[in-house]
């Protein structure tokens, strides 16, 4: 059975950090690529980052450049999302998700979790 579990979402202040994870199993996570999404209170489901599986080309969207860093462990079957200064316009829901393209278009992705809240408020 496959599936995504989405964990490290929070309450933070502004400028603060956050590591998000998502634990994949019923699959290798290696087999697929990999992306992050985030939903924001009544907007569309977003791509923030992914990641290649085939040689690890990462992709991020504009507003997260340099803030924010995919990652995957293949022997964890784990990928990450490393969310560095974050501000309240990052608050949403958190996705991630795996398919066989990589891309920042959410419907390209095959497979995902239930996702976590990140909310960004002092």
């Amino acid at each position: 059975q496959v599936q995504l579990v989405e964990s490290g979402g929070g309450l933070v202040q502004p400028g603060g950090s956050l590591r998000l994870s998502c634990t994949v199993s019923g699959f290798a996570l290696n087999a697929f690529h990999i992306g992050w999404f985030r939903q924001a209170p009544g907007k569309e489901r977003e791509g923030i980052s992914c990641m290649s599986s085939v040689d690890g080309t990462t992709y991020y969207e504009d507003s997260v450049k340099g803030r924010f860093t995919i990652s995957k462990n293949n022997a964890k079957n784990t990928g990450y999302l490393q969310m560095n200064n974050l501000q309240p316009e990052d608050t949403g829901v958190y996705y991630c998700a795996v398919g066989s393209i990589v891309a920042g278009d959410p419907t390209l992705y095959q497979f995902w979790g239930r996702g976590t809240q990140v909310t960004v408020s002092s």
